[in-house]
């Protein structure tokens, strides 16, 4: 019955350290079936070589386990308040990429300097405010995706694919998890070129806001030409 989102969700964590954005068992993916009101995740724990298709756990949208043996990754309750907020996604990523986890324990924004950046983000890669310590003792993952959802009043997710969480690391998402893989390898590609960018140029100012239309809308939205028609 969870056939294809096993596989999505497994086919996706492995393409997470295959990229270079996992280290041990930091991180994990999610695939989402809307029709059916469930998700698959990584198993909590358990390295990447021993992951199989079998071995993702089906989580409902309540949080219980409909399928598997083992318990979900620590992030579960993240990637289900995410999915339940934004309609629109179909898979979830969380990693500790060096760069991208760079700025979130600075708590920095990653300002958008290029036109690799634009293809991806309309604007800013945002971060969150840090978490309070009555949020972290208590439904500590919940809360994160709080703390992420309140970031995101005003803005549209899939104009922003991504957030820095405070002290923490980054979370993607996409309409599908394979989508939510490629804005994850995205991300650290983007932070690694904007702290090169920094130090080659410290008082570099964010991309014009013309470069930032073109690049972005021709990729997004109903104006866009980038591509083949899906």
């Amino acid at each position: 019955m969870y056939t294809e989102i096993r596989r999505e969700a497994y086919e996706a964590n492995l393409a997470l350290p295959r990229h270079g954005l996992i280290n041990l068992t930091f991180g994990n993916a999610s695939a989402a079936d809307r029709d059916k009101g469930v998700f698959a995740i990584k198993p909590s724990g358990v390295d990447y070589d021993d992951l199989s298709p079998e071995n993702m756990v089906i989580v409902d949208f309540d949080g219980k386990i409909v399928e598997g043996n083992m318990r979900p990754s620590s992030d579960t309750p993240t990637h289900r308040c995410l999915l339940l907020a934004f309609e629109g996604i179909g898979g979830v990523v969380h990693t500790h990429s060096t760069k991208a986890t760079a700025f979130a324990q600075a708590g920095k924004p990653i300002p958008n300097f290029g036109t690799t950046h634009a293809d991806y983000f309309y604007g800013e890669i945002p971060v969150t405010r840090k978490m309070t310590p009555e949020e972290i003792a208590s439904a500590y993952e919940w809360k994160t995706g709080n703390v992420i959802l309140e970031r995101f009043k005003g803005l549209n997710p899939l104009d922003f694919p991504g957030v820095l969480v405070n002290r923490h690391a980054p979370f993607t998402w996409g309409k599908s998890v394979a989508k939510a893989v490629e804005v994850a390898v995205a991300v650290e590609c983007i932070a690694e070129m904007a702290l090169m960018s920094m130090q080659l140029n410290p008082g570099l100012q964010a991309i014009e806001q013309e470069l930032l239309d073109k690049h972005f809308l021709r990729k997004h939205g109903a104006t866009a030409y980038y591509g083949q028609p899906e």
